[in-house]
């Protein structure tokens, strides 16, 4: 990445460490996720069959999901299952519901080669372009003398040598001369160097050629012929679909593109991606380092360990993994703490459906309704208690079923009774409800939560946040998980909550909450520890992925700059183990708070000052005594 784009990027996490809330960056932000709406009726297309009738056992399945739930290092939201078709396993893990799409991260890059693929086979687009032909208009004097030769095929198999990255999209809006301007490292085509720009680019190209944004244009030749008809896709601040990331798709969506991929491009007999393209990019054109993938990389689509078998692989745990000889097909969304190909999860997954599946395999194996029961009943423990599900309101669920509105245990009642009406003002602003890995993943920065207030009405209770000068109440599951809705700068986003009271070794009342934001692989996490007779609160933020994953992401920014001459003074002289902390403490901040009664904010403000100034001078005093 050029200096330009790396300062930058620096500022931002500069800002994001010394508590800096609101827009950061240098590129425009304007709302435009598209809220997902009601998903009482999830739709199916997929028939529901035992695994037994497609020649695999319930109790394999079982132990596969064991596994994956208790996996260390995994986060699953939601799985399916399918073979020849037909869904054999499906679980969403709580507080994950069926129904509700998934950003894909970069999963949705393997779409993008799709439709790379459709150019072709119309004749407007040819791998060995030159790219910097194709945006002739933009070159300038120094880019016609010397540009190297970079071809869509480059773009397609990671080998652009392009120095603008995933960091630079913070440095300005228009992205197109930002890469076409960037240094090239050596020769394209010699060297893998994973860039989700050369698949942005690869989208700007289908604009440049078709007139029209990528996502529309895959409309009718890939979503609706699929059935596809909950997808969104956002676009850059120029209005080019990001096609690296940027992707919500429902999982049996993301089926449907697997299944399709497994029989060559067909879906229900008719030749939807043309079948030399599914070939092409399920081919090995380049060669990973090993800690990203061990078995190749085609067009914009990863080879997986099974002979023949591919992934539409997106980072945390978003996958399509399709088994051509086997016909299974198998997708995931999670928000694990790993990045790539070699993970955890997909290790899992291996041990059962990888190179060795198939030796145990008898067709048409007797059924075992005990083992699919077992399975079922798993599959249930593992979804959660759930709640009937209704219309989403910004409140939480409208239940279709009468009954108590909230089924949290007597003592929970009761703490949730004895906080009514308590509201408390944030002593520093800088932690917003949004993780900060989706304020940087959608450009759209909070501007920090100022005031909280916890609330026990009807039956439900309610922790209201006041973020910036926009004051949301949301519904807290005390048993299970409540569905409501955030709005983050106009945003919309489906959250599952969950709160649970305790005590910790001081006999302080602790409150915890969990945010998991359903469309996303990220959960916003907050211990609130009331003290002093609930006069003070302390929050102890934290979001998954974690810490450990997102230092680990921006270390080799850290590393490149830390000791950067144009950066300021004071974080030169930094060690890389203090901004390590430093950036610990921004992802893990705990944040003070201090009791306001409505109408008495001030007197109460005074009151603290006084209060504060009082134990100053006893301070001194007593310092003086000791003297």
């Amino acid at each position: 990445m050029a200096a330009k784009e790396q300062l930058t990027a620096m500022e931002m996490i500069w800002g994001f460490m010394s508590g800096t809330t609101g827009h950061m960056g240098k590129t425009d932000f304007a709302p435009q996720k598209e809220a997902f709406g009601d998903f009482a009726s999830p739709e199916t297309y997929f028939p529901r069959v035992t695994p037994e009738s497609e020649g695999i056992s319930s109790e394999k399945l079982t132990q596969m999901l064991r596994e994956l739930a208790a996996a260390r290092h995994t986060d699953m939201h939601h799985l399916l299952v399918l073979r020849n078709g037909h869904v054999i396993c499906e679980c969403n893990f709580a507080p994950y519901r069926s129904g509700i799409w998934h950003a894909t991260y970069s999963m949705c890059k393997s779409i993008t080669g799709m439709a790379v693929g459709f150019l072709i086979s119309e004749g407007k687009l040819s791998l060995d372009e030159n790219v910097y032909d194709i945006f002739e208009k933009r070159n300038g004097l120094l880019q016609k003398i010397l540009r190297p030769n970079l071809t869509v095929e480059h773009l397609l198999t990671m080998k652009s040598g392009v120095q603008f990255n995933e960091m630079g999209v913070v440095s300005g809006n228009d992205w197109v001369d930002s890469f076409l301007n960037a240094p090239v490292k050596g020769t394209p085509g010699e060297a893998f160097e994973y860039n989700s720009m050369n698949t942005y680019l690869l989208s700007a190209i289908i604009q440049e050629r078709t007139g029209m944004k990528m996502v529309d244009y895959l409309r009718p030749r890939l979503f609706e012929p699929l059935g596809i008809r909950k997808v969104f896709w956002e676009s850059c601040p120029a209005g080019i679909t990001k096609g690296g990331w940027g992707l919500f798709l429902c999982p049996e969506d993301a089926a449907k593109l697997g299944v399709m991929y497994v029989n060559g491009g067909k879906f229900e007999g008719k030749q939807i991606v043309p079948a030399e393209w599914v070939a092409a990019s399920t081919s090995v054109h380049a060669t990973p380092p090993e800690k990203m993938g061990k078995y190749g990389y085609g067009y914009q689509v990863w080879m997986e360990e099974r002979p023949g078998s591919f992934a539409f692989n997106g980072m945390l745990g978003q996958n399509v993994l399709g088994y051509p000889d086997t016909g299974v097909v198998i997708v995931t969304n999670a928000g694990s703490n790993e990045l790539f190909q070699t993970c955890e999860m997909l290790d899992i997954v291996r041990k059962y459906f990888g190179a060795e599946f198939g030796a145990e395999l008898k067709s048409g194996e007797a059924e075992s309704p005990m083992a699919y029961q077992k399975l079922v009943q798993t599959c249930r423990d593992l979804e959660g208690a759930k709640e009937t599900p209704g219309r989403i309101l910004r409140g939480g669920w409208k239940r279709r079923t009468p009954g108590p509105r909230n089924s949290g245990t007597p003592r929970q009642i009761d703490m949730a009774q004895l906080l009514h009406g308590k509201e408390y003002k944030m002593e520093d602003t800088h932690v917003g409800m949004f993780p900060l890995t989706l304020q940087v993943f959608h450009n759209n920065f909070s501007d920090g939560i100022r005031r909280i207030g916890f609330f026990y009405e009807k039956g439900r209770f309610f922790v209201e946040l006041t973020e910036g000068e926009k004051t949301q109440r949301i519904a807290i599951g005390l048993t299970g998980s409540k569905v409501v809705e955030w709005v983050e700068n106009e945003e919309s986003y489906l959250l599952g909550t969950t709160g649970q009271f305790a005590e910790n070794e001081d006999g302080e009342l602790v409150l915890k909450l969990e945010f998991a934001f359903l469309e996303e692989a990220a959960r916003r996490k907050v211990k609130i520890i009331f003290q002093r007779d609930f006069e003070r609160i302390r929050l102890e933020w934290n979001e998954t992925p974690g810490k450990d994953l997102i230092i680990e992401g921006l270390e080799s920014l850290v590393t490149d700059v830390a000791i950067a001459p144009l950066l300021p003074s004071r974080f030169r002289e930094r060690s890389l183990d203090m901004i390590h902390l430093l950036m610990a403490q921004t992802i893990e901040p705990m944040v003070e708070a201090h009791r306001v009664r409505p109408g008495k904010e001030t007197e109460t403000e005074e009151a603290a000052a006084e209060a504060e100034l009082a134990a100053a001078v006893e301070n001194a005093e007593n310092a003086e005594e000791t003297v």
